[in-house]
């Protein structure tokens, strides 16, 4: 599944074993619909699999708990989906870092420093 996607068969084998967790995510429950929500957020499977092959726990963040709050909220930032997808390629774990612990709290010191959303 993941080569058809795109990857080769060393980005399989790396992708795997950073994350053998992997194995254990249903493919129809977690991985496709991760994959999906991903393409409609504007990216193409191939940049998915890249997207991946960088960050492989990206595929079993909750889309709920992790994709769709963060996107949300770089949205809210000013971002649109477009530039959140591109984001998201550029720096994968983005979508693992905490919104409340992390993301938040750094944005909010960036902005004290006199940075601009």
């Amino acid at each position: 599944w993941l080569s058809a996607m795109g990857m080769n068969d060393m980005q399989v084998a790396k992708t795997i074993g950073k994350f053998p967790t992997l194995l254990g995510c249903s493919l129809e429950e977690n991985l496709k619909p991760t994959v999906q929500w991903l393409v409609d957020l504007g990216m193409k499977e191939a940049q998915v699999a890249e997207a991946t092959a960088k960050c492989p726990s990206l595929l079993g963040l909750s889309l709920e708990e992790n994709l769709k709050p963060t996107v949300q909220w770089l949205v809210a930032m000013g971002m649109n989906k477009t530039q959140a997808a591109k984001a998201i390629l550029k720096f994968p774990p983005l979508l693992g870092f905490s919104l409340e612990h992390n993301l938040k709290p750094t944005v909010q010191w960036l902005v004290t420093l006199g940075m601009n959303k």
